[in-house]
């Protein structure tokens, strides 16, 4: 059961957000497993890296996965992103599918597709090399809720990101306290980062982006062509 704290309440204790670096954010819930707190600025829901796992249990949850290239239900999944990340880019666009994960699956659909791509997972394909290069699109699918310095993560990808190219983001969103109550999603002990529509917003302010919300749970985010 989760304990319900409104975000106006003085909680006594201020966690620094870490997408935002706001200062104004109090306790949000509570349960048996974690406190999470909330942030005023950007709306991110987010746990005290204090409660994070270690390294070493967070690798045993990932190895747990059964993320098939041969499932046909998991493609089926991945099509919520890949289908309008696809119409939005060019013929043989190289891209980066970030948190791959270790059944890489949504980079060889962009490859059966005529895509040139690149992965790079924190666990499983930790390549530094491809920080080396830009990339016409980028793919971020369940693993935003993961990151433990969303802000550094996020603004590496974005720099990384070719102008007119677009990030594609699937995650579940907060929605409200009392959803939250209920919510499967933040039983996971590897999920810390919570985002919601006013976070993706808050984004696309942050680099001056073209947002698109999709469905429940994909984001995508185009980066803008220079002016001339």
């Amino acid at each position: 059961m989760v304990e319900m704290v409104h975000s106006n309440i003085d909680t006594g204790q201020k966690m620094g957000c870490p997408l935002c670096y706001a200062n104004d954010n109090a306790l949000f819930a509570s349960d048996q497993r974690r406190s999470y707190y909330r942030c005023s600025e950007c709306g991110l829901v987010f746990v005290d890296k204090a409660e994070f796992l270690s390294e070493i249990e967070e690798k045993k949850v990932y190895d747990q996965h059964q993320n098939n290239p041969g499932d046909a239900g998991y493609r089926i999944f991945l099509s919520r992103l890949f289908d309008p990340v696809l119409a939005s880019i060019g013929a043989g666009d190289h891209g980066l599918d970030f948190g791959s994960g270790p059944g890489p699956t949504l980079s060889l659909m962009f490859e059966e597709a005529g895509c040139s791509m690149t992965i790079f997972d924190h666990f499983y394909a930790n390549d530094a090399s491809v920080w080396e290069r830009s990339y016409d699109f980028i793919s971020a699918t369940e693993v935003v809720e993961h990151l433990h310095r969303p802000r550094f993560e996020l603004d590496r990808l974005w720099r990384h990101l070719n102008y007119g190219g677009v990030l594609g983001v699937m995650t579940k969103m907060v929605r409200d306290v009392a959803a939250f109550s209920r919510w499967h999603y933040k039983n996971d002990s590897t999920h810390v980062c919570f985002f919601a529509p006013q976070t993706f917003e808050w984004l696309a302010h942050h680099w001056q982006a073209e947002i698109k919300f999709i469905g429940a749970d994909v984001v995508m985010l185009r980066k803008e062509c220079r002016s001339e």
